[in-house]
């Protein structure tokens, strides 16, 4: 897909073995001259970020690297972005990495500029308008997970650790949603295959908390059945090689689905995953993965025949709710990914304030069935006793 002329319209994605060798042409073609790659610690000091840089300044742009962002990214993190990007006078802005760099990088060329702080931008009726969009600096996308699709998204989660409770916030503007996607399958090879499983299943969760919003958006529907059948498909080969470049393209895909998809909602796991993320620090997709059975179990009496539908589509031998269900429980155990919450070191010392959080998050309203502060409390407990009831 060729690029647009003007970096504020839809997203153009391009998708193949090796298409990171266009990230220096892309930024040129954004009028960008000095660059701005944002990543985390761990990706900063490997081929593929020094190969990134490399092809920027191959097509005759200044590159400098910022790599001071954490899992879960931090209000401090995007202020501090902000000022490295202002002081070197950055006119653009890779994201590279994982959802948490996405993120922080998507946030910070939206705020460099801005005369408001972050949370004034925060999702909630109109912030989004205080933004000077016109201040706003061009993003190139580049994920090197395939989870969290926020390279197609036009939001960023925030955790703000200024207050007594650290709590997550979603950043949103329009013109957030990056100018241009390089998915190259090539990036995640390396990823381990505990994280190759995290992420893809923080890809499905996308998909299935979309297609089980109970709002009307049947392209996104569309979008979100198909997106759950890729990862049925390759997930479990990506895991169990991660060499299989199909199943990474694929996975890819699926990610940016998700994304897509879930902007007819999200749920209950999220809800409880962005609270609990806040507050223990933990892996995002790994948190949605451990929750999806008991929230499926506890959105049953309204999602049943949506579900049942979905498990013909799959293909599954049982096309039931149960079947579905039944699925998803032998997935995770394939995967290696833990039955419970307490099994990654979350207890119920905090199970009131969890529930509070939860039904404040904004994805708790795309949920089938709206919950009670006490609703996700007992939601919570199941999930870390493990009881699927």
């Amino acid at each position: 897909m060729d690029l647009q002329a003007s970096w504020n319209f839809p997203t153009a994605i391009t998708v193949g073995e090796g298409c990171l060798a266009q990230l220096g042409e892309r930024c040129k073609a954004l009028n960008m001259t000095k660059v701005l790659l944002i990543t985390d610690p761990g990706l900063s000091g490997l081929s593929m970020v020094k190969e990134a840089i490399g092809y920027c300044t191959e097509a005759g742009l200044e590159a400098d690297i910022f790599a001071d962002i954490q899992g879960n990214p931090t209000g401090n993190n995007v202020r501090d972005g902000a000022l490295f990007l202002n002081a070197g006078g950055f006119d653009g802005v890779v994201a590279f990495g994982g959802g948490s760099s996405l993120d922080a990088a998507k946030a910070i060329a939206m705020i460099a500029k801005q005369a408001i702080s972050l949370w004034s931008a925060e999702d909630i009726g109109s912030n989004w308008t205080r933004i000077d969009a016109s201040l706003m600096l061009p993003v190139v996308a580049v994920p090197t997970t395939a989870g969290t699709g926020s390279e197609v998204g036009r939001a960023s989660v925030i955790t703000d650790t200024d207050g007594a409770h650290h709590i997550k916030r979603i950043i949103f503007h329009p013109n957030m949603l990056p100018a241009h996607v390089l998915l190259d399958p090539i990036l995640t090879l390396s990823l381990p295959p505990h994280i190759t499983a995290a992420t893809g299943l923080d890809a499905l969760s996308h998909n299935l908390e979309a297609y089980c919003a109970p709002f009307y958006h049947p392209m996104a529907e569309g979008i979100a059945i198909e997106g759950i059948r890729l990862v049925k498909d390759y997930l479990p080969r990506a895991v169990a090689n991660g060499e299989d470049i199909e199943a990474r393209t694929q996975m890819l895909v699926a990610s940016t689905m998700g994304a897509t998809s879930f902007q007819r909602g999200l749920g209950a796991m999220h809800a409880i995953a962005h609270s609990l993320g806040a507050l223990y620090n933990k892996h995002h997709g790994l948190l949605n993965a451990i929750l999806m059975p008991y929230v499926l179990i506890r959105n049953r009496s309204v999602i049943e025949e949506r579900i049942t539908r979905l498990s013909r589509y799959l293909e599954l031998d049982d096309a039931s709710f149960d079947g579905f269900l039944s699925w998803v429980l032998t997935l995770r155990e394939q995967l290696n990914i833990p039955h419970t919450l307490a099994e990654i070191g979350i207890n119920l010392d905090d199970v009131v304030l969890v529930g509070k959080m939860s039904a404040k998050d904004a994805a708790s309203a795309g949920n089938p069935i709206i919950l009670t502060d006490a609703e996700y409390s007992l939601l919570f407990s199941d999930a870390v006793k493990g009881q699927l009831k």
